[in-house]
């Protein structure tokens, strides 16, 4: 027997197994080839029996072994072969055993050499598909790192925009304020605000409009060539196009702020007038309330009195597209769940709709983002530090990369409601012509899917 190794039978190795998983191996092959495949003397099977108890109980020991019969010969042999084997360990008892079953039977050594091999040959595999694993997890969160730092990207250029051009309207937006709110700061910063935060919305409209001209301008170039030579198309707006848009929508002298603006912003501000608006627009807040009768109208949806039934599913945003009707004044919106909240909220996108259609979108995160109207201070400057030092050509080239995407403004925030006790109702005043973003959030739920019940509608 190999006795070169003192250990435990679970450290020691014999023929590349630990020894007490080569002895599990050995003595199930002994079990199940014995008398078929191997054929021992009744010698050998006992000096076996004999290994396999002092492997398993130690040493024989008189006092606890059990009673014989008179006639129970193959006992009495079985006792008398163990008692032959002293005091050896139960690591030399297994290995007594494997070396016996070597000797005695040819089958035995490749049975565990075709066991020992496709073993390894598991093992790499299992490392081949742990080393694929590992590579396809480092790709994805080098993607999401990506979209995440082009994200940021996006978001900070469009920031340094808006601080830009409140720098810009601050003073003469503040004189205007101080006339209608004289001796109320809070009134004042109020209306500030909105003003600066509409200017916004108009500017980048205007650059919106422009960089759809120029495209089609350009396409249209291109079409009229005729000398067949290739040019270089460009679907930004140029520097010139940028500052003239700058120029047409800021307020060029408090001379003509006080003499012809202030009375038609005011108007605006108020709801007053047509309901056209000619430079600024204020968004009213939306109604939201709730009401108890969560079963009949999960029923009246369900039974497709409604616009349908939705499974949101874990980590995923459902974004229901509604564009404005001409015809109509105000929107409506209901929705519930079951047993469980989702997130909710409402974005109105810029834009002139495409389709009068509603429409559903899926995604795994929250892709439209990248334009929203958000109540921010810069964290760079003071909005009263006056004009701005930034470089012109830098924020030219930040309002182009930003024209070419309709600015969203945040009607409702997204917040978790917990929509499966009752049913949440609200409403909102039309601030234009563009496409309503209902958005239902479920990226916080790791596991769980959610059922959402939802019905949409305007008012004439």
């Amino acid at each position: 027997m190999d006795k070169t190794r003192a250990g435990s039978a679970t450290t020691l190795e014999k023929w590349g197994f630990p020894l007490l998983e080569l002895y599990r191996l050995a003595f199930t092959f002994y079990k199940q080839n014995s008398g078929k495949a191997i054929h021992l003397s009744y010698e050998d099977n006992l000096k076996l029996i004999a290994f396999k108890q002092q492997a398993a109980l130690g040493p024989f020991n008189t006092n606890r072994a059990p009673a014989l019969g008179v006639l129970d010969v193959i006992g009495r042999d079985r006792q008398q072969h163990w008692q032959l084997l002293g005091d050896i360990t139960r690591e030399q008892a297994m290995e007594g055993f494997i070396d016996l079953l070597d000797t005695m039977c040819s089958a035995f050594r490749p049975y565990i050499e075709a066991v020992r091999q496709n073993r390894d040959a598991n093992l790499k595999a299992d490392l081949r598909r742990m080393e694929l694993e590992k590579e396809a997890r480092e790709k994805r969160e080098r993607e999401q790192q990506e979209l995440l730092e082009e994200g940021y990207k996006e978001e900070l250029q469009r920031r340094q925009l808006q601080d830009a051009l409140n720098k810009q309207t601050y003073q003469q937006f503040k004189l205007y304020a101080e006339k209608q709110f004289p001796g109320n700061p809070e009134q004042q910063a109020v209306l500030i605000h909105q003003l600066q935060r509409e200017h916004y919305h108009q500017y980048m409209q205007q650059l919106h409009l422009q960089s759809q001209n120029n495209n089609n301008n350009n396409n249209n170039n291109i079409n009229n060539r005729s000398d067949g030579s290739s040019s270089t198309v460009n679907n930004s707006p140029g520097h010139s196009d940028l500052v003239q848009a700058m120029d047409t929508l800021q307020l060029s002298t408090l001379e003509s702020q006080q003499q012809e603006q202030p009375e038609q912003l005011q108007e605006q501000l108020e709801g007053e007038g047509n309901e056209e608006y000619s430079e600024y627009v204020m968004i009213r807040p939306a109604k939201i309330w709730t009401r108890p009768d969560i079963e009949q109208f999960k029923t009246e949806v369900s039974a497709g009195d409604g616009d349908g039934v939705i499974t949101i599913g874990h980590g995923d945003t459902v974004t229901v597209r509604v564009p404005t009707n001409m015809n109509g004044k105000c929107i409506f919106w209901e929705f519930a769940t079951d047993n469980y909240d989702i997130g909710f909220g409402i974005y109105f996108e810029w834009a002139k709709p495409v389709t009068s259609e509603v429409t559903v979108h899926v995604s795994d995160s929250d892709e439209d983002d990248e334009c929203l109207d958000e109540d921010y201070l810069s964290t760079t400057e003071d909005l009263e530090s006056g004009s701005m030092s930034q470089d012109r050509n830098t924020l030219d080239a930040q309002a182009a990369a930003m024209a070419a995407k309709p600015p969203i403004s945040i009607i409702v925030p997204i917040y978790r409601r917990e929509c499966y006790n009752e049913v949440y109702v609200g409403s909102h005043s039309y601030p234009g012509e563009g496409v309503y973003l209902l958005k239902f959030d479920n990226s916080y739920s790791i596991w769980r899917s959610k059922t959402l019940y939802y019905r949409v509608y305007y008012e004439r």
